[in-house]
């Protein structure tokens, strides 16, 4: 039984092997729990937040996510696939999904995904997550400070490195001796400061920053 109910993990696949050894990853995490789903109307029966989606049981995998974000925008989606073509990661993430796994991705990476994605963070390829953010982004490069975080307190910029390497809430929590409503607050004062609407977007300003100083 899990901690809460929104920590249930759906699962649309239909390779019993994969729905086996996703359930065994998961199993591993008293917080979190894979239910098979056979077909997306069954979420109404589940109270889920998060879902994956093997690409090789949806061959209508746009058309899917199209609905998933219509239908149910509150439901974080990430998808597996084969494909590591940045154009196409682009267009998955791009056509709502949060996250994008290849089918050989090591336990760590799924684990590490799932929770990254459950702190509202996306988790690509960070050139993937650059093309998005540049091609979204409605405030010109220039007219952000390269020194913004000369801004930071230390405790920002320890919060701010460890989200730059991909550590969810809960490691920079236990990191810093902090709570994670802690970190949530230090993450949104950055974001302001920094003038982003989002994580992946603060962590894109502040590499791009850094590359332009060196």
């Amino acid at each position: 039984m899990m901690q809460e109910a929104n920590q249930l993990v759906g699962l649309v696949a239909s390779d019993p092997l994969r729905i086996l050894g996703l359930q065994v990853i998961l199993s591993e995490q008293a917080e979190s729990k894979v239910v098979s789903l056979s077909v997306p109307g069954a979420l109404h029966s589940f109270e889920l937040s998060l879902l994956l989606i093997d690409a090789d049981s949806a061959p209508q995998l746009f058309e899917l996510l199209a609905t998933f974000r219509r239908n149910r925008p509150d439901l974080r989606l990430i998808v597996l696939g084969r494909a590591s073509d940045q154009e196409f990661i682009q267009r998955v993430i791009g056509a709502g999904a949060k996250g994008y796994l290849s089918h050989d991705a090591r336990e760590s990476d799924i684990r590490l995904c799932i929770e990254v994605v459950r702190d509202g963070s996306i988790w690509a390829p960070r050139k993937v997550l650059a093309r998005l953010i540049e091609a979204g982004s409605s405030v010109p490069a220039a007219a952000a400070s390269t020194h913004s975080e000369s801004r930071f307190t230390d405790r920002e910029g320890q919060v701010l490195n460890l989200l730059i390497e991909g550590r969810p809430n809960r490691d920079i929590a236990m990191m810093l001796g902090i709570d994670e409503g802690t970190v949530k607050a230090h993450i949104s004062r950055l974001m302001r400061k920094v003038g982003v609407g989002n994580r992946t977007a603060l962590t894109m300003h502040y590499l791009s920053s850094n590359q332009q100083t060196h």
